[in-house]
């Protein structure tokens, strides 16, 4: 996996209008272009913000990814919680999981 080519994907995804036109166009092609696993590649074909946010990706570039996918802003938050009650724990980046869904973190 590589968390690093799905961010810098997402990035120009959400700033870059020729990146966007062929994110409509021309899809797999242009993820081609990117070393990413086959995983993320589908999770972004897929328009998945859940499994992208498990995957590890930062929410700063999903929460623009959403809205270029017609995606309501509490739909998306709605869309990373069910990213880990179906694919578990966010499994790498800034917002790793050490601990279960379920458990208390420092008492709270």
């Amino acid at each position: 996996m590589s968390l690093y080519a799905t961010q810098k994907f997402l990035y120009h995804l959400n700033r870059e209008a020729a990146v966007q036109r062929r994110y409509r166009e021309d899809r797999d092609q242009l993820l081609l272009e990117y070393e990413l696993s086959e995983e993320e590649r589908a999770a972004i074909r897929d328009g998945d913000i859940g499994k992208l946010y498990v995957l590890g990706c930062n929410g700063q570039l999903l929460m623009h990814f959403a809205p270029l996918l017609g995606v309501a802003w509490a739909d998306y938050l709605e869309a990373m919680r069910d990213g880990v009650r179906k694919h578990g724990p966010v499994r790498a980046g800034i917002y790793a999981m050490t601990t279960g869904t379920d458990e208390k973190v420092a008492g709270v």
